[in-house]
């Protein structure tokens, strides 16, 4: 046993392990114990590898884990194939069309198929704000099942943790929050899923903002061949080995490879909707309507939240988050405080105070109150408050009270449009960004400021980071 576990040891450090493969320690070891002799199989792939690591000794004669007496673990579905007829690679894309054929004829509680959430990469890395439609940071591009069909499509508003379900005992839920009519086709009537009813499934990213996540890369990478180019024939021109112009081409070549990377991770592992981006199902969303409180205002009842998927959001996940990206720069005078790796935490609400008379001015001497969005299709923007609140009337002659944002300086830019309704409108005050409201409709208009989803997740905390 000593000598078979230090020969594991040896080879587990000179093989390379496949992307979706075990380690050598893993492979031998996960069958152990299932046949009367040594002769059990070998572990190729199982779904759950990178949720649920597989538990190793930590010393020579460290005890075995012990499951919880009279648990269970998960339902497992072996497949048998013959040694070396298949590869860790090809079994991952195969297990991807079984998990969802399974949860297609509502077997629950399988592990979540595709790959987690992308993690956020520091400001270092070429791909940092190309990959940004794959985090978990707030403005993940969302559509469901029967809007996707439609090519509707919304952005996640916050995330939230649960802490107590209804009964008040203890829960590890994470939720995410969006526009009712990004959730729901039928905004009429107030939903709730129920037991074993199906699911109105969530994904990150319809078909089209899918289709522009991979054309941002492409287009950076051949921006970056272009300045290779320029770099490459200064450096002819001036003869100059070690000249500036050399370390620059140097690192645009670094880039092109680490985007190059990213792109070909994007197109193999994140192209099927259904397989790959599944992040959740819809769980509440109450019908939009004015507030019965008599204030007004439309976005009081105007939101929904799905049940995210653990095994999609955990790996990656840093709580509610702005990512400035390359939209403001850190450079300049300024007195904004310039977050570490450009992400800007999101932490209270603005008061009404705050809105009714803000301490910041414009060029011209005139008070002022800035906002800020991140959208899924028009990205980071920023724009003023008007002031006064707006009355509008829908088609049914309801009135209903909202905020209005109108676009700031100069730039003949929109604050957000078709796509970006559920984003998080925030201000920043104290150096720290602050909920305003919740953008719900392709025009130019905030929400509420006032967060009602406390009425029905009474427990629910929105500034955890794990």
């Amino acid at each position: 046993m000593t000598s078979n576990f230090s020969a594991l040891t040896f080879a587990s450090e000179a093989t390379v392990v496949p992307e979706h493969g075990p380690d050598a320690y893993e492979r031998v070891s996960y069958y152990n114990g299932i046949t009367g002799d040594s002769d059990h199989p070998e572990l190729v792939y199982r779904s759950d590898h990178l949720t649920t690591p597989f538990p190793k000794p930590a010393g020579r004669f460290a005890p075995s884990p012990q499951e919880e007496k009279g648990s269970l673990g998960p339902v497992v579905l072996w497949i048998g194939v013959q040694s070396g007829s298949t590869s860790s690679d090809t079994a991952h894309d195969v297990s991807q069309e079984i998990l969802a054929l399974l949860r297609k004829n509502e077997v629950e509680d399988v592990v979540a198929s595709g790959p987690p959430f992308m993690p956020h990469a520091d400001s270092t890395d070429a791909t940092h704000y190309t990959r940004r439609f794959l985090t978990t940071l707030i403005a993940v591009p969302l559509t469901t099942e029967d809007m996707e069909d439609h090519d509707s499509q919304g952005t996640l508003t916050l995330w939230f943790h649960e802490n107590k379900d209804d009964g008040g005992n203890p829960s590890n839920k994470a939720y995410g929050v969006s526009n009712c009519h990004v959730l729901r086709r039928n905004t009429t009537i107030n939903y709730v899923h129920k037991g074993a009813a199906a699911k109105h499934r969530v994904f990150m990213c319809g078909m089209r903002r899918f289709q522009r996540g991979l054309d941002d890369i492409t287009k950076t990478i051949a921006d970056d061949v272009y300045m290779a180019g320029l770099y490459a024939r200064q450096i002819a021109k001036l003869q100059a080995g070690e000249d500036q112009s050399l370390q620059r081409a140097k690192k645009m070549k670094r880039s092109q490879n680490q985007l190059d990377r990213l792109r070909d991770e994007v197109a193999k592992y994140w192209s099927n909707i259904n397989l790959q981006r599944n992040i959740g199902y819809v769980e509440y969303a109450p019908a939009v309507k004015v507030d019965e409180g008599r204030t007004n205002y439309t976005t009081d009842c105007h939101w929904g939240v799905f049940l995210a998927a653990e095994a999609k959001v955990k790996h990656a996940f840093e709580g509610n988050v702005v990512d400035l990206g390359c939209a403001l720069s850190s450079s300049g005078r300024t007195t904004f405080k310039y977050p570490k790796d450009s992400k800007l935490r999101i932490f209270g609400c603005a008061t009404r105070e705050d809105l009714a008379a803000s301490a910041e001015f414009d060029n011209e001497g005139q008070r002022c109150f800035m906002v800020g969005k991140n959208g899924s299709t028009t990205d980071l923007t920023v724009g003023r408050f008007s002031g006064p609140e707006s009355f509008t009337r829908n088609a049914v002659g309801v009135e209903s009270r909202e905020l209005a944002i109108y676009n700031s300086g100069n730039k003949i830019e929109v604050f957000s449009a078709k796509g970006d309704s559920g984003s998080l409108v925030w201000h920043m005050k104290d150096d720290m960004a602050r909920i305003v409201g919740q953008l719900h409709s392709g025009g130019n208009k905030g929400g509420s400021a006032h967060n009602h989803m406390k009425r029905k997740f009474r427990d629910a905390d929105f500034y955890r980071t794990t």
